[in-house]
């Protein structure tokens, strides 16, 4: 289960006008911005659950993602993960955690993916039998094949992407965290990612918590629905509920526009 409640976080952020003379300004004096990114973050999710986790650009996605990865502390609130405080429990937490961002890699550009796994496995300790049926079925339910044998630098990004989702899961994590997985992918890539973590969800029952632009990932595969504006949760419903605040066609830009729109961000 995760649970975040009252959680609050402000960016400091320096800023200084442009130009030769602020820029000495500035070594002698100065100024900074606060920008609150999350504001009383409060939700529940139970095990099992496909959420998905919407809301424009700077909303605060990314920053509530970090935080229940534990690579942010919050400045107030709290927030467990399967019972665990992500960032004072570290360790115990990421062996139980896989997170996918879809403009970061996890893979070592110059070596075969494999040699990525076999890292991976290293790292997270996973025992021999448990690695290579991970792998064996992550292999034959995202069609990685050959890529194996790629170095990631020559993967496509659809290919690089089910690389990454493939390396996120290979300890057997309960919880998967997934902002924006399908960011640049096409039409083919997209239903394999989303045919893929539907069938994880129905048969390891993991946990996932997805951030994406893309509202047809949200209609294929969530049951719930959260919506994030300038830090704070606005809307907490299935998609139904969406569906009948932004109308029936969720998937087109005009109507999602129009659904932040309402709720003034």
């Amino acid at each position: 289960m995760i649970e975040m409640r009252g959680i609050c976080k402000t960016y400091r952020v320096r800023r200084r006008e442009a130009g030769l003379g602020n820029a000495v300004k500035s070594l002698f004096s100065r100024t900074y911005t606060e920008i609150p990114a999350l504001r009383d973050m409060t939700f529940t999710i139970p095990d099992g659950q496909i959420v998905g986790y919407i809301g424009p650009n700077g909303a605060g996605k990314s920053t509530t993602i970090k935080i229940l990865s534990g690579i942010l502390r919050p400045d107030s609130g709290d927030c467990t993960v399967n019972g665990l405080t992500p960032w004072a429990d570290r360790k115990k937490h990421v062996a139980r955690l896989g997170v996918v961002f879809g403009q970061r890699s996890q893979l070592w550009w110059d070596v075969p993916v494999m040699e990525s796994f076999l890292l991976l496995k290293d790292i997270y300790r996973v025992p021999e039998g448990t690695f290579q049926g991970n792998l064996d079925r992550l292999t034959e339910l995202l069609d990685l094949g050959d890529l194996l044998k790629t170095p990631a630098r020559m993967l496509s990004l659809g290919q690089r992407m089910r690389c990454e989702i493939a390396a996120a899961l290979l300890h057997g994590p309960e919880v998967l965290f997934l902002d924006e997985p399908t960011i640049g992918l096409d039409a083919v890539s997209k239903l394999k990612v989303r045919s893929f973590i539907l069938e994880q969800n129905r048969l390891c029952g993991t946990t996932v918590l997805l951030t994406t632009h893309d509202m047809q990932d949200i209609d294929a595969l969530c049951s719930r629905v959260l919506l994030i504006g300038k830090g704070r949760l606005l809307l907490d419903g299935d998609t139904a509920l969406i569906r009948s605040t932004a109308g029936e066609n969720l998937s087109t830009e005009e109507s999602v526009a129009d659904l932040y729109r309402r709720f003034g961000i």
